[in-house]
């Protein structure tokens, strides 16, 4: 996966702000909201993402997005997880 081309793309989708976040092994986020809609890309290890009462696994090459006020929490898995975040 080309991260810069991954970030130009959330640009042109009108993503203000991009950059590469590695959480470590088992990383936990409690549920919390952001202000502006978050996009991530994961470009190795997995996510687990629960929102709106529906939990998803993401893997390399998947991605979430998790609009503006939305209550949401995350996990990431055994091998940890890098990704791309794009905020509004």
């Amino acid at each position: 996966m080309d991260e810069r081309k991954l970030a130009q793309q959330l640009e042109r989708e009108g993503f203000g702000h991009t950059c590469v976040w590695q959480d470590g092994p088992n990383a936990f986020y409690p549920e919390h909201t952001h202000d502006t809609e978050t996009a991530h890309i994961i470009l190795s290890g997995e996510m687990t993402l629960t929102m709106n009462g529906r939990t998803d696994i993401y893997r390399a090459g998947g991605r979430c997005d998790v609009p503006a006020g939305t209550v949401h929490s995350a996990k990431m898995g055994p091998m940890g997880c890098r990704y791309l975040i794009g905020e509004g």
